[in-house]
């Protein structure tokens, strides 16, 4: 009898595409519900006890008039502080209860551990829930592209959170260039500000990088 070589690089691409297709198995309502720029938005958040709770206080210091329907951590120890702010919305550990029970939520804010980016930002938007993921977007680019999919299939407004790129110096700049103000762009600079180990970037070789993702 022959033997199957399962690698490490093969096993993740398969479990990522089994994980995924289990969310698009949803049924998909004939389109997302429009809102209107005068009506609250009815929100839920995937992952308050970190970067999600850092979001809404963005969202309350901006005045933005938003409706904190529902809030998610599987460590509800660490989101004790976010669900203490908002006392009147509804508790869970489990995305996928929140999702099923929570019906009357416009959108979904996804800021979980890359790994499960995807994954629940999939399932909102197969239910018609627009979506605000946290970066990095996704753990892959096959991953990516099956997130731009379903948004496009579902006509749900999406937006990953690049919050640079919100100030108003980097619009700015943006329109300087896309106005042909500097002339044509053949060359571009780029680096971090993460000295000394924090939040490294690029530790690893771009092979190492892409066998990591299953798609080397």
């Amino acid at each position: 009898m022959s033997r199957i070589r399962t690698t490490r690089r093969s096993f993740l691409a398969a479990s990522a595409a089994i994980a995924l297709s289990s969310c698009t198995s949803i049924p998909k309502p004939s389109s997302a519900r429009r809102i209107s720029r005068n009506e609250v938005l009815n929100l839920g958040v995937v992952g308050c006890g970190g970067r999600g709770g850092d979001n809404l206080n963005e969202i309350r210091t901006a005045g933005v008039p938003v409706n904190v329907v529902a809030l998610c951590d599987c460590d509800q120890k660490r989101a004790a502080e976010t669900f203490k702010k908002y006392p009147d919305a509804k508790r869970y550990a489990d995305w996928r209860k929140m999702l099923d029970a929570e019906r009357s939520l416009d959108a979904v804010l996804v800021a979980t551990p890359d790994h499960n980016h995807a994954i629940v930002s999939i399932a909102a938007m197969r239910l018609g829930k627009h979506v605000y993921c946290e970066k990095p977007l996704a753990h892959s680019i096959w991953e990516a592209r099956q997130m731009a999919k379903v948004a496009r299939e579902m006509g749900v407004a999406t937006q990953m959170g690049t919050q640079g790129h919100a100030f108003d110096g980097t619009r700015t700049a943006v329109e300087i260039v896309r106005a042909g103000g500097i002339g044509e762009v053949r060359e571009l600079h780029v680096w971090t500000d993460r000295p000394a180990g924090w939040w490294p970037a690029g530790r690893y070789p771009p092979h190492r990088n892409a066998a990591a993702s299953g798609f080397a």
